[in-house]
């Protein structure tokens, strides 16, 4: 408790001093800029990511030469293409291949293999995966790996993962098939002979992935707020730790769109983090994070 002597001014501490900024940033510009993200993304974004709404956006500001976030807001208003800029800088991309594993355990033995049985009789089998907010592209990667390791002849068959995203300058990442050769560390060793490195072998500092790896992956822009662009039903969705920039109703509703692009009996697989509070029709939880659509 702070002890005031007597005679004395009380002054402010240092941590209740509002922040020495670059630019001017009110509470007007804060609400303005967290009505946008929830209107065009569905981003909830609460009082204390001020910080990191500001530190983000600066870079905007420094690349327009603007003056403040009050031109920004402004600049907004008036371009509608900056809108796209504004999204891909408040989103957050962080992945890395096999994250929570469980979930590709899981895959590997109730979508991959029965596919892979069905295939392998010749009875036209079809199987395709979304990977919704897929980021840099890890994760639609992953589900690569596990096809093509688990299916003989994969190519022969028609299997096509969709991997989407609202920031379109993780896309272009996530096309080249590039990483760190850092990245494949998180890659048990009998999947590594899928990336090629910079001198043509599996080392140096820059992986790619193999044709053969990004042919199964079809890359586009997608806002999960929007219309979506396909009508056919998916095996298996991946949403992973997408749904915890939502609130509960926006969420809600993008699980009832989920579950009605499954097909019957298909899975669902959302973030560690995240969880379906009540009853979503359709859906049983079988797992960690992992859901079924009635059969």
């Amino acid at each position: 408790m702070a002890v005031v002597r007597s005679g004395a001014a009380a002054l402010p501490s240092a941590s209740a001093a509002a922040p020495i900024r670059e630019f001017a940033f009110s509470e007007a510009d804060f609400q303005t800029l967290t009505q946008l993200a929830y209107e065009h993304a569905g981003i909830a974004l609460s009082e204390s990511k001020q910080n990191l709404i500001y530190s983000r956006l600066s870079r905007r500001l420094r690349a327009l030469r603007l003056e403040s976030f009050r031109e920004y807001c402004d600049y907004l208003a008036a371009d509608a293409s900056e809108v796209e800029s504004f999204i891909n800088s408040i989103s957050t991309n962080h992945t890395k291949f096999f994250r929570e594993a469980h979930h590709f355990d899981h895959f590997r033995a109730h979508v991959a293999a029965p596919f892979g049985r069905a295939a392998a009789g010749g009875r036209g089998a079809r199987l395709r995966i979304w990977s919704a907010g897929c980021s840099t592209g890890e994760e639609p990667y992953t589900i690569a790996l596990v096809l093509r390791r688990e299916i003989r002849h994969l190519g022969s068959h028609d299997a096509r993962i969709l991997a989407t995203d609202i920031d379109t300058d993780v896309l272009n990442k996530a096309a080249s098939g590039n990483f760190a050769a850092s990245a494949i560390d998180e890659i048990p060793q009998d999947y590594r002979d899928l990336f090629v490195g910079d001198n043509g072998e599996a080392n140096g500092r820059n992986v790619t992935a193999d044709a053969a790896l990004q042919s199964l992956i079809t890359f586009r822009r997608l806002n999960l707020m929007e219309q979506w662009p396909f009508h056919g039903l998916f095996d298996a969705i991946f949403c992973r730790n997408v749904m915890i920039y939502f609130d509960g109703p926006t969420k809600a509703n993008l699980v009832e769109r989920f579950t009605r692009q499954l097909k019957p009996g298909g899975w669902l697989y959302i973030g560690h983090s995240e969880s379906l509070i009540g009853a979503h029709a359709g859906l049983e939880l079988v797992g960690r994070t992992t859901y079924r659509k009635s059969p």
